[in-house]
């Protein structure tokens, strides 16, 4: 059984690589792997070692660190974002377009999401 941290990190390996739509194939190219290789991390199957994790976060455009945040060591390693939101197609349809705005415009976009929440 995949240990939770191996589990999460695979999770934000997939999200960000689709974020910036990257397929699995690419992610691979580029750290000089097979792309079932990625298919293994992406489900937690296989643990990535440290070098592997800094070459694709190098990849990816991200700092190591990204792939831990959300854990929670009071929670085993579970992610501290609401049930089900990771699987759920519309809201990173949602976060992959507003990471497509401009950063003036997504501030904007975000200081009005936060207010019809907190009227809602």
């Amino acid at each position: 059984m995949p240990h939770p941290v191996d589990v999460h990190v695979g999770k934000q390996i997939r999200h960000r690589r689709w974020l910036i739509g990257m397929t699995q194939q690419q992610l691979a190219e580029a750290v000089g792997i097979k792309f079932q290789q990625i298919q293994k991390y992406e489900t937690g199957a296989n643990r990535v070692s440290a070098s592997r994790l800094w070459d694709i976060a190098e990849t990816l455009g991200v700092d190591v660190a990204f792939f831990f945040d959300g854990l929670s060591r009071d929670e085993g390693g579970a992610s501290t974002l609401p049930a089900g939101i990771t699987g759920d197609k519309e809201a990173l349809d949602l976060v992959r377009s507003y990471y497509a705005i401009p950063e003036n415009q997504r501030r904007r976009l975000f200081d009005l999401a936060r207010v019809l929440s907190e009227v809602a």
